[in-house]
């Protein structure tokens, strides 16, 4: 069984498309959250997901914008928020509202969480790859994380701990947008980049008005 792995996609609709055409067949695609914050498409990344019927957990820019609480963030993250705020529907919102902030599929097998899994949010502590290890597994036997924005996978006797990193806000220094391929019955994991269009991006983030900032550290993957 190959299961897709997504995350911290935060309203860039040119890199999820560019990932969901660049995947490979699989037989489940999930979703480690932040859906929505920082570019400027919540609303039609919010849309491909629920059409989708992508698995997703709850993410930190996820969680401002449905709570309408943002005053934590840097001013880039604070105006994602307030962007989607005022773009998504109540509908949508409330979507974003009901998401878990853990989630296990596949029998069991597989658990999701966007930050760290004992964290009593789940989706507020970083989990960068140095903090990886067997010790944040439990029974699942892949654990998927995001949050960092830095693509990463380790592979123990006790399972596997992967960030597929982010598709739409890379952090690690490649532009690409990330995403990941688990395969339960083997148990490997393959991490993928794809190209898209930033410059598209970049001038729709100042077409949006938001921080010209979002769009061009895009192009450096920081």
């Amino acid at each position: 069984m190959q299961v897709g792995l997504i995350s911290d996609i935060h309203g860039n609709r040119v890199a999820l498309e560019a990932v969901l055409e660049d995947m490979p067949p699989v037989d489940g695609l999930y979703c480690a959250g932040d859906v929505v914050g920082y570019n400027p498409w919540p609303a039609e990344c919010v849309d491909e997901i629920r059409k989708r019927g992508i698995p997703t957990v709850l993410g930190n820019h996820d969680a401002a914008v449905a709570e309408g609480t943002a005053f934590r963030f840097n001013s880039m993250a604070r105006a994602g928020v307030e962007h989607a705020i005022e773009q998504l529907s109540d509908e949508q919102l409330a979507w974003l509202a009901d998401l878990p902030d853990e989630r296990l599929a596949c029998d069991g097998r597989l658990k999701l969480v966007h930050g760290h899994p004992d964290d009593p949010q789940r989706y507020t502590r970083y989990t960068y790859p140095e903090g990886f290890s067997p010790r944040l597994l439990e029974d699942e036997d892949v654990l998927v994380l995001g949050h960092t924005h830095v693509q990463h996978a380790e592979r123990y006797a006790e399972g596997i701990v992967v960030n597929p990193g982010s598709v739409g806000q890379p952090r690690d220094g490649d532009p690409r947008a990330a995403y990941a391929v688990a395969d339960l019955d083997a148990m490997t994991v393959e991490t993928h980049r794809v190209e898209y269009d930033i410059e598209a991006v970049t001038n729709a983030v100042a077409a949006a008005g938001l921080p010209t900032r979002i769009g061009t550290r895009l192009e450096r993957g920081k």
